[in-house]
């Protein structure tokens, strides 16, 4: 399973999304799209991926723009994982 399908999966989990988070692309926008990824379910979400793939997100790091879209978000997790 690649990151991105990895992180789709937690975002099914975190933000109960059900089957929609299967049909998350990079180009799908997220905040202001998905109702359930408010400000605490972003804090949520960070966290959950910080223990899956075992990474550490500093405040500062994360942006809107880090949200905008699935794609962007899925970039956010490959540079941190790889660094």
């Amino acid at each position: 399973m690649d990151k991105a399908d990895q992180l789709r999966a937690l975002m099914k989990e975190i933000l109960q999304i059900g089957n929609r988070a299967d049909k998350l692309q990079p180009s799908t926008p997220l905040l202001g799209n998905l109702p359930e990824l408010d400000s605490m379910a972003v804090a949520t979400l960070i966290a959950g991926i910080e223990d899956h793939f075992g990474i550490y997100v500093e405040d500062d790091e994360i942006s809107a723009e880090t949200f905008e879209t699935f794609g962007s978000l899925c970039e956010f997790v490959q540079e941190k994982a790889a660094a």
